[in-house]
């Protein structure tokens, strides 16, 4: 599928009634799992690509070429639309994340999200008026190439559980001209509710955290449009993964083996292209 079809199909799925899923592969084996699944859009994840480099989930050791890299991986293993984590645009200026959303469509990728956190623990979220200038910046240039843009409000992911300032936040956003507003971390279902009324683009929510797990009947009713799930299917996996060598290094059995994907069925997914 053109890269100006996957960008159809991802903008028919915002526009259209009701709430989807869009999972978070972190590599192309489990992009095409997904695919294979009947998933509709992927959305790449930092965490997952930082952890299956061997790497943490800080902005000091993500570069952008990693990051690119990896979500170009997940391009190319399907036909389905992707949506990249961007971080934080790569750097503190509106022109660094303009370029970003440049490389980003360069390899395929129909949407994105340029977040407001800054890596820096001593002052974790961008100033108010940087953080809007940076997501015009993020959306002049999608909007020169077809992509959709998703703003992101990190408040509650760094400790600040400031719903009037994250509304703020979004509503700032989406004036800036935002295609879907998102703040991870967010959990309380009145408050999401809230935020779903307040504005009129499209809302992501994040599930997989700690905390209420709402389902996606219950998110629906809230009002939010689009759900994923961030890293929680990689730390899933490395938590199956550990759980499994422990079994052998502390009681020399195997039993893990016995919920082991067969050989078979993870060669048949690894041939699967969504059409």
């Amino acid at each position: 599928m053109s890269p100006e079809k996957k960008y159809e199909a991802f903008r028919a799925l915002h526009a259209r009634p009701g709430i989807f899923v869009i999972p978070n592969p972190w590599d192309a084996g489990t992009a095409k799992i997904l695919a294979a699944l009947g998933f509709e859009a992927l959305a790449t994840t930092s965490a997952g690509c930082a952890f299956s480099a061997g790497l943490r989930d800080v902005n000091s050791e993500l570069t952008r070429e990693i990051i690119l890299e990896n979500a170009r991986r997940i391009v190319d293993a399907t036909d389905l639309p992707v949506s990249a984590d961007l971080q934080d645009g790569f750097g503190r200026s509106p022109e660094h994340c303009a370029e970003t959303i440049r490389l980003a469509v360069e390899i395929g990728l129909v949407g994105g999200s340029i977040e407001d956190a800054t890596g820096d623990e001593n002052s974790p979220i961008y100033d108010f008026n940087l953080a809007v200038e940076r997501i015009a910046a993020s959306v002049e240039a999608a909007r020169k190439h077809r992509f959709v843009l998703t703003a992101r409000a990190e408040n509650y992911l760094h400790g600040r559980s400031d719903f009037d300032d994250t509304l703020r936040r979004l509503e700032a956003f989406e004036r800036a001209g935002a295609d879907v507003l998102y703040a991870p971390g967010l959990t309380d279902i009145d408050q999401i509710r809230h935020l779903c009324s307040a504005v009129s683009k499209p809302v992501n929510v994040l599930v997989g955290l700690k905390g209420p797990r709402h389902s996606v009947d219950e998110l629906a009713a809230a009002g939010v449009k689009r759900v994923s799930v961030g890293g929680s299917l990689a730390r899933v996996a490395l938590g199956a993964f550990l759980r499994a060598a422990r079994e052998i290094r502390e009681h020399g059995t195997f039993g893990f083996s016995a919920d082991a994907l067969s050989h078979a069925d993870a060669n048949q997914f690894m041939k699967s292209r969504s059409s």
